[in-house]
């Protein structure tokens, strides 16, 4: 009996998918990293704005993606379609070596740092990373609704958690901006770098919400919903970030807020005193949690993608009879995640992720300039053009490759592993096609 996924989701769902694989632990954190760059409230808001216009601008582009090809595996079956099976697996192979499973042990091991904290558990961190992230794995394995149920609770709270530390940080966290000087320092290459460092930062922390494409398949009318849930969920982190970062700037100043690793604890502790710090320790280890879980919501799907176009182990791309979700499938990125953690290496993986996502982002972007090329500049019915095309694409397309200059430039050892990474999937995915082939396999459109 072939079993077929259960289209479950709408556009709450896509919403809060889109903003869960956004907002992590770092808006507690990245706000200090920017204000170590720039230095003045203007630059370090501009630095934040601008991260979230490229991030929208971004968003247009994976809406209209969705509605071309509203599919199982999002950029996978994106990248495929446009160019080549080989550039696609490259990319579910990068996913489940550096990027996706990398992020996910460092943020589990984080999650295990705040839950010692605040309940006094003498456990190690490894074996509370990997308790959270074989808890939910367990939960997904249940179906797509039961995850993406506890990954909107958790994106709720993760929001509530930002928000309260607004409201409470404006009310009683004291201080006040000073908007002049705009500047720090004359227009010059020195503030341009300073301010390309900022944004690799900023980029970074708005990363991840290309990632509710993968479960598109899942959606019940995906082209709508998929796209409204790009926007509206990229439209919420902007604001949540903005806020979060003006009243870090109010209470701490741009010193303060350099001089600290801690920003949210520093503003809560001004606000409220130790019990506002524990309050936000909370919130950030519920942010962690709620990363993790829409992580293990959504990567799965391009092993799945991957698999049924047999390019992977088969039993991957199988849909488990009782909750048509891909258990094998959920439960490889749960292993591998807890593997990392526990062996300690996600410090090193993520090293390797920045400049390896990003010019992924820009091939996936630029793969529009290829089927508006094939459809002679005539959208198909349903399809929602990006606003500006060509120029918001090329736009979001030059910052990608941008930051990715920028990242092998300041750190080109750790941008060269992460693209020798890439590369090791070149004979692993030569394996595979000749594999499918022999099988008499054919790629479905």
């Amino acid at each position: 009996m072939t079993v077929a996924p259960r289209r479950q989701l709408g556009l709450f769902d896509a919403t809060m998918i889109v903003m869960g694989g956004i907002v992590g632990s770092g808006i507690f954190i990245n706000p200090s990293v920017v204000a170590r760059h720039v230095h003045t409230p203007f630059l370090i808001l501009g630095v934040w704005f601008a991260g979230g216009v490229l991030a929208m601008l971004g968003a247009f582009v994976w809406a209209e993606l969705a509605t071309r090809l509203p599919g199982a595996g999002g950029n996978y079956l994106y990248l495929r379609v446009a160019y080549r099976p080989a550039v696609a697996f490259l990319y579910g192979w990068v996913l489940l070596l550096v990027t996706q499973t990398g992020g996910m042990a460092a943020v589990a091991v984080t999650f295990a740092r705040y839950f010692r904290e605040i309940t006094g558990c003498r456990w190690t961190d490894g074996p509370l990373a990997a308790g959270a992230l074989l808890g939910l794995t367990a939960i997904n394995c249940l179906g797509v609704r039961a995850g993406s149920n506890v990954q909107s609770a958790l994106m709720l709270m993760r929001a509530a958690a930002i928000a309260g530390m607004v409201v409470l940080g404006l009310a009683l966290g004291g201080g006040h901006i000073h908007p002049l000087p705009l500047l720090d320092q004359p227009v010059s290459f020195g503030l341009i770098a300073a301010i390309g460092a900022a944004m690799t930062a900023v980029a970074f922390a708005y990363g991840g919400w290309q990632t509710a494409s993968f479960v598109a398949e899942e959606m019940h009318d995906s082209r709508r919903d998929l796209s409204r849930g790009l926007l509206l969920g990229v439209s919420g982190v902007i604001a949540l970030y903005l806020a979060a970062n003006f009243v870090c700037l109010k209470v701490l100043g741009p010193a303060g807020l350099a001089a600290t690793r801690t920003p949210a604890t520093a503003v809560m502790r001004a606000a409220l005193g130790d019990s506002g710090a524990l309050w936000i320790a909370v919130g950030i280890a519920v942010s962690t949690l709620g990363f993790l879980s829409q992580s293990i919501l959504t990567a799965p799907r391009v092993y799945y993608a991957m698999a049924r176009d047999g390019l992977f182990f088969a039993s991957v791309g199988r849909l488990s009879p009782r909750s048509a979700v891909p258990v094998v499938a959920i439960v490889l990125q749960g292993l591998a995640a807890t593997a990392i953690a526990l062996a300690g290496q996600y410090e090193k993986i993520l090293n390797y992720e920045v400049s390896v996502d990003f010019i992924l982002f820009a091939l996936l972007a630029s793969s529009l300039f290829v089927f508006r090329r094939r459809e002679r500049g005539v959208l198909p019915a349903g399809v929602h053009g990006v606003p500006g095309h060509p120029y918001t694409t090329a736009l979001f397309v030059a910052a990608c490759v941008a930051i990715v200059a920028g990242t092998v430039w300041n750190d080109p050892g750790n941008s060269a592993k992460g693209w020798a990474i890439l590369l090791t999937g070149i004979p692993v995915y030569w394996y595979w096609s000749r594999r499918r082939k022999r099988s008499g396999s054919v790629l479905k459109p």
